[in-house]
């Protein structure tokens, strides 16, 4: 399919911060048409409109993209928070699936499946692992979504007139509301709130994770590799690791993100955010009035759990991104000018003060 042929996107998990940033990515380009799909649903504008869907109800979800005919590419973003590794499974596994018997039947010029993953595939979560990770690692002991997922379109696809790509990035970070998983919206906050209470900020993760070799992977670059991925035919059925580019440590990038704020730093101290912002809610909402910040409820910006789960890697945390620059891609961003960027845009956003 040439670039310029008109394309429909399916962005499944539209409001997050991956696919939130991957449809403003795909307005700029004039060949789409874009559909997005989530359970918030959102507001239609230009070439973009949007579907609430319970993706778990099969039934649902078959009834509300059964029109969606012209889809030709299925952006695969979606994600079921759970409590523990193995409840993960079944609700992510069940979306994906009810999203691919929906349109697959009805969709006949249907090109490419995208997937998003992450370092999970790699057993990241799970504690030190092998760095830097590669797309050709064994896959560790289950249960693990990301990779049951890419399993099931790769048994699927044999025959089929489409194909798969799998997009591996390190934390991602950009803007999105409501997000579990968003580390730029826990540090903004945080920050904010200790300048608020005229704290000096403090990294609150284990020891070892304030000197630990890391990288991340900034929303809008890795909106260009999906898209890249999805319409180059030399990435058919490959998986490929998408990162910024560059390594940091907490222990130097920690002082410059305090600086921003117009913060002192302390000596770092382990504590579960989880725990300690739990009774900040009226703080937040004190700052909202005083700053005239959007009225934006506290569990819209607080993704507390999410921080601690980043802040407590004692160990190396990085992957080699050297294979999407072999098949063709090549943007990188630094990363200190990521968060100081995003920082001001919600700052503009009037999200933080």
């Amino acid at each position: 399919m040439k670039k310029d042929t008109p394309k429909t996107a399916l962005v499944v998990g539209a409001n997050g911060v991956i696919g939130r940033n991957l449809i403003d990515y795909l307005r700029t380009l004039p060949e789409w048409d874009i559909i997005g799909v989530s359970r918030r649903g959102g507001e239609a504008s230009g070439r973009t409109r949007y579907i609430a869907v319970d993706l778990l109800d099969e039934e649902d979800t078959r009834e509300k993209l059964s029109g969606l005919t012209a889809v030709t590419h299925i952006f695969y973003a979606a994600y079921q928070d759970r409590s523990t590794w193995a409840e993960l499974v079944v609700p992510n596994l069940s979306m994906l699936v009810n999203v691919v018997n929906a349109i697959e039947p009805i969709a006949p010029n249907l090109q490419h499946i995208s997937l998003m993953q992450g370092y999970k595939v790699y057993g990241a979560h799970l504690g030190p692992f092998k760095t830097p990770a590669r797309e050709t690692d064994a896959y560790h002991m289950p249960p693990e979504f990301n990779v049951d997922q890419q399993q099931f379109l790769e048994k699927r696809q044999p025959g089929s007139s489409w194909t798969w790509s799998a997009l591996r990035p390190s934390v991602v970070a950009g803007f999105a509301l409501g997000n579990p998983m968003n580390l730029a919206m826990v540090i903004a906050i945080y920050a904010s709130m200790s300048k608020e209470l005229g704290l000096p900020l403090r990294f609150p993760g284990k020891p070892g994770a304030y000197h630990s070799l890391l990288e991340m992977t900034d929303a809008n670059l890795l909106a260009r590799a999906t898209v890249w991925a999805a319409t180059d035919e030399r990435c058919a059925n490959q998986a490929f690791n998408i990162t910024n580019g560059d390594l940091f440590r907490w222990n130097e990038l920690w002082p410059k993100i305090a600086a921003y704020f117009g913060l002192e730093t302390a000596p770092p101290l382990p504590m579960s955010l989880d725990v300690v912002m739990a009774d900040k809610e009226p703080l937040w909402n004190a700052m909202v009035d005083k700053y005239d910040l959007q009225k934006i409820s506290y569990k819209d910006v607080s993704s507390w759990r999410f921080g601690d789960f980043v802040f407590s890697w004692d160990y190396d945390f990085f992957a080699d991104g050297s294979k999407a620059r072999r098949f063709g891609f090549h943007d990188f961003i630094d990363t200190e000018k990521m968060f100081m960027d995003i920082f001001e845009d919600f700052r503009q956003r009037k999200i933080i003060p």
